[in-house]
Formats: structure tokens, C-alpha cells, sequence
């Protein structure tokens, strides 16, 4: 009788409470947040407000590069020979 009254003590402390499963009733659905669209925004240099306009324009501003990077001939070549490299070893791995 003891061990039977022990083991349902146990087992009803042991079962999570499903109050403490359920989220907040203030908490927003996730679903919810990712159909809210986005008014405003952050920049990403000098974290400054700025509108949905503004956010645009300097996210086009920062995708355009303002000089194309130049690399030694040598150092192309090098790049491409691990390239094939990396192809060689994964169609041959024992290489």
C-alpha cells in the first residue's frame, strides 16, 4: 500500500503541468509576426532609425560595389586549381 501510494506521488509530481506548456496569453504567435510587414528598419553602419524607403536605398547602396576587387593572376589560377581539386576529391575520395 505504501509503494503504490509513493509511486503515484511520484508520477503526478512528475508530470508537467499543462499551464507551465502553453505560451503567455500576451505572447504574439509566431505565425502572426511573420506576416507583419516591416515599416521601419535599422542601418546597418550607424544603427539610425530610417523608413522602409530609406532602408531601400541604403541596402542598394551598400549591394553596389564601389570598385571591383583585384586579384594577382597567379593567385586566380591557384584558386582554380583547388577548385578542381575539391571536385576530383569528392567524386574520388580516396585521392
Amino acid at each position: 500500500m505504501r509503494k503504490t501510494t509513493l509511486a503515484i506521488l511520484l508520477l503526478t509530481c512528475l508530470q508537467p503541468l499543462e499551464c507551465l506548456a502553453l505560451p503567455p496569453v500576451e505572447d504574439v504567435p509566431e505565425e502572426v509576426l511573420r506576416t507583419e510587414i516591416i515599416l521601419s528598419g535599422r542601418s546597418p553602419i550607424d544603427n539610425q532609425a530610417l523608413s522602409a524607403r530609406e532602408y531601400e536605398e541604403l541596402e542598394a547602396e551598400l549591394r553596389e560595389s564601389r570598385f571591383d576587387p583585384q586579384i594577382n593572376e597567379d593567385i586566380q589560377q591557384i584558386i582554380f586549381l583547388l577548385q578542381i581539386r575539391k571536385l576530383i576529391k569528392t567524386i574520388i575520395p580516396f585521392y
